[in-house]
């Protein structure tokens, strides 16, 4: 997935496991990758950092949607999701590798970590002196390919070692139990929310009203999306945030748009729907509360697996085309080679 047109930020905040898996639950993430930083060894191996002597940290670096979320408040949420006074790793992690520190990208993103690190050091919150480093950013190494989306490939051995490292209790007994909430501290520039009744029976037609605000479903191969072949956005018609992309979509045979995953993984949220004899998995706009659809086990096992079953009424198509004039040009990118066939 081409991102080179989205901003980077890099943190570095202990295991690199946890850190990329909080912050993909964050809206407007697109993607974070697990690797090295800040060392003299170019290409480094896990056990080469592990031993302590490249001078590389275990970071995490990030693409983001600025319409989505700043960086200040990107570097404001992860100051609350590790120990922001250890100098000597986080949590149960102890060496150099685990240091936490910010890398910035360019004056203005240095500009604003510093402000932050000064606000919550000026708000005595925190017992002891913070002890996060800011550095510019150095050559980014990649780590190795099971490392990457760790959490979601060993989902038991990823809550085992987090809750064995004691990294959330840790938080908890810095910032109280509110940081439980993986978005403890996140501070969107699109914010959550959707208007009031009237509007939305303005901005919907009836049918997607039914769908999203109701929990309804739309005939299979009787809606607009289910044969769009076209590259293209699909977007919260509510909202605006960006959802789904044509690069993820799939014939799924089953008379709806299918995708193997979100665009940007916090821009959707799930939770269990009882109202059949088996419960199903459920998909919400994170930013609006609209019923989109719901996801399976049953996709494409090389793409991960999964198959989110969305309703065409709620989502809103931007063929590649129009994407500048829509005002999501920034995504243009992702598409450049795809098909622009029916």
């Amino acid at each position: 997935m081409n991102l080179d047109a989205f901003p980077t930020a890099t943190f570095a905040g202990g295991c690199f496991w946890c850190l990329e898996a909080d912050l993909l639950h964050l809206p407007g993430v697109l993607s974070a990758t697990s690797g090295y930083t800040g060392g003299a060894v170019a290409n480094p191996a896990y056990d080469e950092v592990c031993g302590g002597a490249t001078g590389h940290y275990e970071a995490v670096q990030a693409r983001f949607d600025p319409e989505l979320v700043d960086y200040a408040a990107l570097v404001r949420w992860f100051l609350r999701r590790i120990d922001p006074t250890n100098a000597d790793g986080q949590f149960c992690d102890h060496g150099p590798q685990y240091r936490p520190a910010i890398f910035f990208h360019d004056a203005e993103q240095e500009r604003q970590a510093r402000a932050a690190l000064a606000e919550l050091e000026a708000s005595g919150v925190l017992a002891r002196p913070l002890a996060v480093a800011l550095l510019p950013a150095a050559p980014f190494y990649a780590a190795e390919g099971y490392h990457q989306g760790y959490s979601a490939k060993n989902p038991r051995r990823y809550q085992l070692y987090r809750a064995g490292c004691g990294r959330d209790a840790t938080l908890a007994r810095l910032w109280g139990p509110e940081a439980a909430n993986p978005l403890f501290g996140y501070v969107p520039r699109l914010r959550q929310g959707a208007p009031g009744e009237g509007e939305l029976k303005r901005l919907l037609s009836p049918l997607a009203y039914r769908v999203t605000r109701e929990e309804g479903t739309e005939r299979a191969f009787d809606n607009a999306y289910w044969d769009e072949h076209r590259p293209g956005l699909y977007v919260d018609p509510v909202s605006g945030a960006p959802l789904f992309a044509s690069i993820h979509k799939f014939d799924s045979g089953t008379g709806w748009p299918s995708f193997t995953r979100p665009l940007a993984p916090g821009n959707v949220v799930t939770r269990t729907d009882r109202k059949l004899l088996v419960p199903r998995t459920e998909v919400l706009a994170w930013h609006s509360g609209n019923h989109l659809g719901h996801v399976f086990e049953d996709g494409p096992r090389e793409a991960g697996g999964l198959r989110y079953c969305m309703n065409s009424a709620a989502l809103r198509f931007i063929p590649q085309e129009e994407l500048e004039r829509a005002g999501y040009g920034r995504y243009a990118g992702l598409f450049r080679g795809e098909s622009s066939g029916v």
